[in-house]
């Protein structure tokens, strides 16, 4: 990646396009003038189209040469990424298991474009895709394909709802809009103190996040609304909302409300004042924003993050190892036998994480839904093909600590 930033900063040092706009700018003056000139005495015409032939001409050739250098810069980036990123063909479908499952991709399809707001688009496809219900296709790691799960048959029998998402998600975005455009913060609280109940038992912090936000606001001079008003009021404004709204959260958050009344007495240089970091935070709105996002998809039952967005990224970051492999397979002539999981470890970052995986220490081999992780009595954790093998239906000896126990009492782990 050096070459491309060695690239990128030439290509910064040879923009001239100020330059060439100014250029361009003069020669349109001298035109102009032309113009008005002839317009007056239609008799100069002549000599004032022959003064204007050596400086247009001077005019355009310093343009081109601007240009020139930039075009130039650009011929030697675009070598540099085509020879950073050479094209590779996508590796072969013959383990795609979601050929088996095509209602779950128009699923997520379908609630991508809910999610980023695109209602519109999102109608379209959905008409599309009941129009032309999917057909399920057997591939090596589903060989008899079946769509089991409600959620796996609302799309595929046009029962998805999403007018009702739509609605939901439009509120979304319309406090969103409030937060982030107008910093308006009374719309978001409002959303959260009709489930104030639902987000406490969640231990969601959201509530309090945002009326926190909203003294601040106040602290700092604005209004309700997010307008910026008397600056020197914002303190008094401020201690008369702490308290008529921060009496619910004295419990759980006494420390934060005793700090932000404390730092009414450091109103003039809050800067310098042991709360700064309460009252001066530029990424605050942004915090909000994304708590408030978080909590709302978690309410629908969602992740806060597009799952196909998830998908996406990670199999774009999975894809050089995949295509190494790939190569590496055709050239042993070997295959993929794995069905329930990848050859090879991928590195994907510590965010996509979502599930633990249990590797049984006695035939190290990953759990599956088949063979899943069972504890014994003592505690330790086998898969339960190792349970089967060493117990074969009676008593036996845990392989790590002398206690003894029946297969009967062994209970399944879920991670």
């Amino acid at each position: 990646m050096e070459a491309l930033k060695l690239e990128v900063e030439q290509l910064e040092k040879r923009d001239n396009l100020q330059q060439s706009i100014e250029d361009v700018q003069k020669t349109i003056d001298m035109l102009v003038n032309a113009r008005n000139t002839i317009s007056a005495d239609p008799k100069a015409a002549p000599i004032t189209l022959a003064k204007l032939q050596t400086p247009v001409k001077h005019s355009f050739d310093r343009v081109n040469d601007d240009l020139k250098k930039i075009h130039s810069g650009l011929n030697s980036y675009s070598k540099a990424l085509n020879k950073k990123f050479k094209d590779k063909p996508l590796p072969t479908a013959e383990n795609d298991a979601l050929s088996s499952h095509p209602s779950l991709m128009n699923r997520a399809i379908a609630m991508h474009l809910l999610r980023e707001g695109q209602f519109s688009v999102a109608s379209t496809f959905i008409e599309e895709a009941n129009a032309h219900p999917p057909h399920p296709e057997p591939t090596p790691g589903t060989p008899n394909p079946y769509i089991q799960e409600a959620w796996e048959k609302d799309l595929a029998n046009g029962t998805f709802n999403s007018e009702k998402l739509q609605q939901q998600f439009a509120e979304m975005y319309h406090i969103l809009h409030e937060l982030k455009q107008q910093k308006n913060l009374a719309p978001a609280i409002a959303w959260a103190r009709e489930r104030s109940g639902v987000l406490e038992t969640r231990g969601s912090n959201l509530e309090f996040e945002l009326c926190r936000l909203q003294f601040v606001c106040l602290f700092t001079g604005r209004d309700f609304q997010g307008n910026m008003v008397n600056p020197s009021e914002g303190p008094l404004r401020a201690l008369s909302y702490a308290r008529s709204e921060f009496g619910p959260f004295q419990n759980r958050y006494a420390r934060e409300v005793q700090q932000l009344v404390g730092a009414i007495l450091y109103w003039q240089n809050i800067g310098e004042s042991p709360y700064r970091r309460h009252f001066i935070n530029e990424s605050a709105w942004d915090e909000v924003a994304n708590s408030f996002t978080r909590e709302f998809c978690s309410l629908l039952g969602l992740s806060a993050d597009s799952p196909l967005y998830i998908a996406a990224t990670a199999g774009a970051i999975a894809l050089p190892t995949l295509l190494k492999l790939q190569n590496i397979m055709k050239e042993k002539r070997t295959e993929w036998t794995t069905q329930n999981e990848l050859p090879v470890e991928i590195p994907l970052p510590p965010s996509y994480h979502f599930h633990s995986i249990f590797v049984c220490p006695v035939s190290k081999e990953q759990g599956t839904d088949q063979n899943p992780p069972m504890m014994m009595p003592c505690g330790h954790v086998i898969a339960q093909e190792s349970l089967d093998k060493l117990s074969k239906g009676a008593r036996f000896k845990c392989p790590y600590c002398p206690g003894e126990s029946h297969p009967r009492d062994a209970r399944k782990v879920f991670l």
